[in-house]
């Protein structure tokens, strides 16, 4: 599908509502509890007490970002911040190159390319099993009115003692007439810590059993996961991608050395994407935190639970 045609099938007032959260794989006896606290600029999230991950929301950044990513075995981030090659890529977060002119990607530290700011996150659900909450973050070079606001909601659970689940819901209001030119920085992305990257000896493989930056760069698969071996601990992060996307399986921008996004703005067939003024466009992933290889985790049973199969 063009995916210019495809934002504007979704436009003026496409906001999902959240979809109830499905169990997965785990029975619900053996669901962690989840609790989050807010401290200075950051919102963090544990899991049975111990510090699972935290979104980050700075006036100073770039734009806002989850780390750490810690995995269900080790403790320790599946993800990495402020990395070579390019330490503009940010453990886990969603940005975007050449909008309007304006870079909202990098460098992380010059804001005057552009910038996503947070107006603070908020938390809005927090029963035992899991924790929502949300953030508006407004799209503006400095000094100049906002062009996109971002809405997200954010929802994290842990379904089983090897899982971890972050349900994110993006909504993207047009302020302005919108022009994504075409780009390689772009959208929802992930960055895994060195020492579980293809380049160390980890695995990178698609829904469709494609491996590495080779086999995968360019393909469209529902999902995508990253694992690795670090202390005799195999763990790793996969990305799925929901059905209601436009333009879903986006095809996958990934990298050998720890970089995977689901995202058609490389691909885009004429060049560019276009989001008229009050247009809206919602994007949902799962991203899962996983123990194990991805058929130990069952990540295709994963996705098949969350895409409603």
């Amino acid at each position: 599908m063009n995916t210019t045609t495809a934002i504007a099938s979704c436009a003026i007032g496409a906001i999902l509502i959240a979809a109830t959260l499905a169990a997965g794989p785990a029975s619900a006896g053996e669901t962690l509890p989840v609790e989050a606290y807010i401290e200075a600029d950051q919102l963090v999230i544990t899991v049975d007490g111990e510090d699972f991950a935290a979104y980050r929301f700075a006036d100073g950044q770039k734009y806002p970002f989850m780390y750490p990513v810690k995995g269900p075995a080790s403790g320790e981030s599946v993800t990495t911040w402020d990395t070579e090659p390019f330490p503009h890529h940010s453990s886990l977060f969603f940005a975007c190159d050449h909008v309007n002119n304006a870079n909202f990607w990098q460098p992380f530290d010059n804001l005057e390319t552009g910038q996503i700011l947070s107006q603070g996150a908020a938390i809005v659900e927090a029963p035992e099993d899991r924790v929502a909450f949300m953030d508006e973050a407004m799209w503006a070079v400095p000094g100049e009115e906002p062009m996109i606001r971002d809405e997200r909601r954010i929802t994290v659970t842990a379904p089983a003692e090897n899982l971890r689940f972050i349900d994110w819901e993006i909504t993207l209001t047009a302020l302005e007439d919108i022009r994504v030119e075409r780009n390689n920085h772009s959208l929802f992305s992930a960055r895994m810590t060195p020492a579980l990257t293809v380049d160390e000896g980890g695995t990178l493989i698609d829904a469709d059993g494609n491996l590495g930056e080779e086999d995968t760069f360019g393909e469209r698969a529902s999902w995508a996961a990253y694992y690795g071996t670090r202390d005799g601990v195999t763990e790793g992060l996969a990305i799925l991608q929901h059905p209601d996307n436009p333009d879903y399986p986006a095809p996958w921008f990934t990298r050998d050395y720890g970089f995977f996004s689901p995202t058609s703005v490389y691909w885009l067939e004429d060049g560019y994407a276009e989001l008229p003024e009050g247009g809206s466009l919602t994007l949902r992933y799962r991203v899962v935190v996983f123990a194990g290889d991805h058929e130990e985790a069952d990540i295709a049973g994963i996705w098949a639970d969350y895409a409603g199969e």
